[in-house]
Parts: C-alpha cells; structure tokens; sequence
C-alpha cells in the first residue's frame, strides 16, 4: 500500500474509532450509573441540590469509563489498521 493511501487509511479509521469510542462510552457510562448511581440519569453538575459527593463520584466513573473504552477501542482500530496496511 502507498504512504498516501495509508495515510488516508489511518485518518479515516482512526476518525471512525473515534466516534465509535465516544458512542460506545456513552452507552456503557449510562449502564453503570444505572447499577451504582441514584436513579437513571447522573446528577448535572449545575443543580446545586445534588450533593457534592454525588457529582464528583458521576463525574469521576464517567472519565473512567471513557477512559477505559476509549483504550479499547484505539487498540482495536489500531490492529484494524495494521492488518488492512499489509
């Protein structure tokens, strides 16, 4: 494969795991509040009458789970990508 045909490559799958790694994490962060958090959604950082420990521990397992999928599925675009560049 030419350098400019991988380089297009890349971008577009990287962009697509991009965007599948923030769905993804949307809809896994949603299932976990559901099971360790009060009620259905996450408190809003804005409404004061949410408590303080409530917001940060929402916050805190958001950036987790984002995290954590993100870096699965950055390494599973990146195999992706290695195995269609051959």
């Amino acid at each position: 494969m030419t350098n400019p045909a991988r380089k297009i490559l890349y971008k577009t799958l990287s962009t697509a795991t991009g965007v599948l790694g923030g769905v993804l994490a949307g809809l896994a962060f949603r299932q976990v509040w559901m099971r360790l958090g009060d009620g259905d959604t996450p408190p809003d950082p804005k409404d004061l009458s949410q408590s303080n420990r409530e917001v940060l521990f929402a916050a805190a397992l958001q950036g987790a789970v984002f995290a954590v999928v993100k870096a699965a599925v950055d390494r599973a675009g990146e195999r992706s990508f290695r195995t269609l560049a051959r």
